[in-house]
């Protein structure tokens, strides 16, 4: 069987736990995450993975093996900042040329971000990583 790519959406939820799912399947096998923390979420997310790989198998349906799974994950802007907590925020913030107040709103999820400003965030985030993956150390 050929390598499969899974999309996943991690999000806050209103209980302060994360979530992770996905609209792709094994068969009528499906997937998803919880967590108190965004990587005890992908750990689920991925352990669901593997178990629906097994049922699958257990069915004798074909699929693809454990190892040739990808997962590319979509983030909202909480489960980022609880990802990448060493990020901070008001510096982020200045950077991304949003203000420091909403950009802590959305990074706790008490309010959400417009599309143009959601625009402004991706496009901050990107650059960032244009900028470190360009870095020689000496």
């Amino acid at each position: 069987m050929s390598k499969r790519k899974i999309k996943a959406i991690i999000e806050k939820g209103k209980d302060g736990k994360y979530s992770v799912y996905s609209q792709d399947h094994f068969g009528n096998s499906y997937f998803g995450g919880f967590g108190e923390s965004v990587a005890g979420a992908k750990e689920d997310f991925l352990e669901s993975v593997k178990e629906a790989i097994r049922e699958e198998q257990a069915e004798n349906h074909p699929v693809c093996s454990y190892e040739d799974v990808s997962v590319e994950y979509s983030y909202d802007i909480p489960s980022f900042f609880n990802l990448f907590d060493f990020i901070n925020v008001s510096r982020f913030a200045e950077y991304a040329g949003v203000n420091e107040s909403k950009m802590r709103a959305y990074k706790s999820g008490v309010s959400f971000p417009g599309e143009k400003t959601t625009a402004k965030i991706l496009r901050a985030v990107k650059h960032i990583g244009e900028e470190l993956t360009a870095v020689t150390l000496l």
